[in-house]
């Protein structure tokens, strides 16, 4: 999850997140990179069925926890069914890993349009939102940045412009690191499989 390539692919990310952020994109790559400041924490939030949830919910389990927004036309899409499909590589052993996306657009992410949505890429995929404070509370602790942005003519268009990195967390909720946009179901299963067999980092 890390090295070279990882370096690249979240400054590509960072860089196409959009510039005015509290941090800059090194630092940021820095903090996910070698964990000079905590990553990951509390949230209290609603999943696709209208159940409340927190992060609390899934101790004892690894997690892997993905941030974006379900009207997202390429990234999103691509990384939650390559989230998907290292699920079903798994095989039984998926049952020890939780998935998890949050949108970052809970004014369109009902918990009834999440619910059309997530198990198109797996049936164990948990859909969460919330108030966008709540969402935003989230968000600051796993470093991600987003932002809506209104497009075309219509005045109530808009996209959100975010990171998309996948956090996996061990069974504590503690982060072990991430994978960069793009990375394949194969490269997770190869870092996940030997998570399995550890209690903890």
């Amino acid at each position: 999850m890390r090295g070279a390539g990882a370096w690249l692919c979240v400054m590509l990310a960072l860089a196409c997140a959009g510039a005015a952020q509290a941090r800059s994109a090194a630092e940021t790559m820095d903090i996910l990179m070698w964990n000079r400041e905590p990553v990951g924490g509390p949230f209290e939030l609603i999943d696709q069925t209208g159940k409340p949830r927190s992060d609390r919910d899934f101790r004892g389990r690894l997690m892997l926890v993905y941030f974006g927004f379900t009207y997202c036309p390429d990234v999103c899409p691509t990384d939650l069914m390559a989230i998907g499909q290292a699920l079903e590589q798994l095989g039984p052993d998926a049952d020890a890993v939780q998935p998890v996306f949050i949108t970052l657009d809970p004014e369109r992410d009902t918990a009834e349009h999440l619910a059309e949505y997530v198990p198109l890429f797996h049936p164990r995929l948990l859909g969460l939102t919330g108030s966008l404070a709540a969402i935003g509370t989230a968000a600051e602790a796993y470093k991600v940045y987003f932002a809506k942005i209104p497009i075309g003519k219509e005045g109530g268009d808009y996209t959100v412009d975010h990171t998309s990195f996948i956090y996996l967390m061990d069974r504590d909720g503690k982060y072990l690191g991430f994978f960069p946009p793009g990375t394949s179901a194969e490269r997770m299963v190869e870092i996940i499989r030997p998570r399995l067999a550890a209690p903890s980092r």
